[in-house]
């Protein structure tokens, strides 16, 4: 698992720790083995029964030199209105997941995402800081 730090300690720690405890009681119920859709539904339910707010499916926009592309992604969850939930099904968490985590980031300029793994016999996650979008010009 990946902490990732800034100069005030953990991006967000509380609210994070809230989401992993509701992916891990998910995991522990439902353990390794279904498709991703069954993960989001019931993480769905979970953070419900929790209050956690959360968006489910969020439209990200993306700009090309400020032009609004017509390509369009979906982040799994949105939660807080600052933490990007992406959910995974695998047996291992490869690049290319990190790296879509981290686009994600990059194009919304949320201040943290969680890349969580339901598919492996330990829930496994990871967190990203997104320190580039809160830089002063």
């Amino acid at each position: 698992m990946n902490e990732i730090i800034n100069f005030n300690g953990i991006v967000h720690k509380d609210k994070s720790y809230f989401i992993i405890g509701a992916a891990m009681e998910v995991h522990k119920v439902l353990g390794c083995g279904f498709l991703e859709s069954v993960y989001l539904e019931a993480l769905a339910m979970e953070l419900t029964e929790r209050h956690i707010p959360y968006e489910r499916e969020k439209q990200l926009d993306i700009y090309y030199k400020g032009v609004l592309l017509d390509k369009k992604f979906y982040a799994d969850f949105i939660c807080y209105d600052d933490i990007i939930l992406e959910i995974k099904a695998v047996t291992e968490l490869i690049p290319v997941h990190r790296a879509q985590l981290l686009n994600y980031l990059k194009a919304t300029k949320k201040r943290l995402g969680i890349l969580i793994n339901f598919g492996e016999t330990s829930l496994r996650y990871e967190r990203y800081a997104n320190t580039r979008s809160h830089r002063v010009a």
